[in-house]
């Protein structure tokens, strides 16, 4: 693909192991800590870390309008994890004043995975559309957030099982231009989800580089 920058929000969570993550695949990684930070990105990612936090900080370092700004214009945006939280459309279990970008149509639970001790590794496939990654993957879940509903629009692109009740709910997910993962892709050595996004990102300057054409 050609040329891109990708930022990564860098309040707080694997900024370091996203920007390694870009990099391995030729990408260009900017962090993320000021409103001119946001200038020239063709995508961000909202990283995985602590959800209350990262809310909280991206309303005290001023950065939350510019984010949400941003993503409404249609910057791809990948959310891993508390990322996950922040771009969904209601987040239960959460703290009263946690505010969150709600552009992803889904429910999701803080911690539904469990505690910090409850973490675990598994296996999720998955299936995205033609020429897009897909297969077997490695997930690891950490103090990871329960997709409990999903809209219409949404498609689901990974399923895994969950602990104690063995029940299949949805893992990965996608709505137009956002991406987002209960588990932590950053922390493995496979990057297809990472692939995933960049094939977003580049779909989403092809279009801006088209005519949208004239009416005759």
């Amino acid at each position: 693909m050609s040329v891109v920058t990708i930022g990564v929000l860098a309040l707080q969570g694997d900024v370091r192991e996203h920007l390694a993550a870009l990099g391995q695949l030729g990408v260009t990684g900017r962090p993320v800590l000021t409103e001119r930070d946001l200038d020239g990105l063709e995508g961000l990612v909202l990283p995985g870390g602590e959800s209350t936090t990262l809310s909280l900080l991206l309303a005290s370092s001023g950065l939350f309008d510019p984010v949400a700004a941003v993503i409404g214009a249609g910057l791809p945006v990948f959310g891993t994890c508390a990322g996950l939280v922040l771009l969904a459309r209601e987040v239960r279990g959460g703290r009263p004043d946690q505010r969150g970008f709600g552009v992803l149509d889904c429910a999701v639970r803080r911690n539904g995975y469990g505690r910090q001790t409850e973490s675990f590794e598994t296996t999720v496939e998955l299936s995205a559309g033609p020429n897009e990654p897909s297969g077997s993957m490695p997930a690891i879940f950490i103090r990871a957030p329960l997709i409990e509903e999903v809209g219409t629009d949404v498609e689901v692109l990974a399923r895994a099982s969950t602990p104690g009740t063995g029940e299949l709910r949805p893992v990965v997910c996608r709505q137009g231009s956002v991406l987002a993962s209960a588990f932590h892709p950053e922390l493995t050595a496979d990057r297809r989800l990472h692939q995933l996004f960049l094939a977003m990102v580049e779909r989403a300057a092809v279009d801006r580089r088209e005519p949208s054409g004239v009416a005759g």
